[in-house]
């Protein structure tokens, strides 16, 4: 059983982002040469989140971060938080802190429209995200 782990840093620009980390996660993963197992990508920020979801049309990303504002608005009346950042708090919760991709010949097992993102819900900051590759 192999094992690897890396990190790496994401620069973003808007307080509600999705950035595609696809190609990250894949260089890691060529770089591990693994063949069979399991990647874990790991998001150690409370106010961020890791989602797969279609990385074909830009409008995807979009709707998902339109919706997910609408539902959990910046300001509403009631959050205790004094940050300011309670709906970034609530957001990350909603999507998850991590992903967990099957790897196979090499590969990300992902569906022909997949891609993996890293979701900013209070920036601009800069953030880390953690690659934990497992397998043979």
């Amino acid at each position: 059983m192999n094992f690897t782990e890396e990190t790496f840093e994401i620069r973003t620009h808007r307080r509600n982002e999705m950035i595609d980390i696809t190609s990250h996660v894949a260089d890691a993963l060529s770089q591990s040469k693994v063949a069979s197992g399991t990647v874990t990508v790991f998001c150690p920020h409370t106010t961020a989140a890791i989602t797969i979801n279609e990385n074909a049309d830009p409008d995807v990303p979009h709707d998902i971060l339109l919706t997910l504002e609408q539902l959990v608005p910046q300001h509403r009346l009631g959050y205790r938080h004094n940050e300011g950042n309670s709906d970034a708090h609530v957001k990350s919760s909603l999507v998850g802190a991590s992903e967990t991709i099957l790897i196979r010949e090499g590969r990300l097992v992902l569906g022909t429209w997949q891609g993996i993102f890293f979701c900013e819900f209070d920036g601009p900051r800069s953030r880390k995200v953690h690659v934990q590759i497992m397998g043979t």
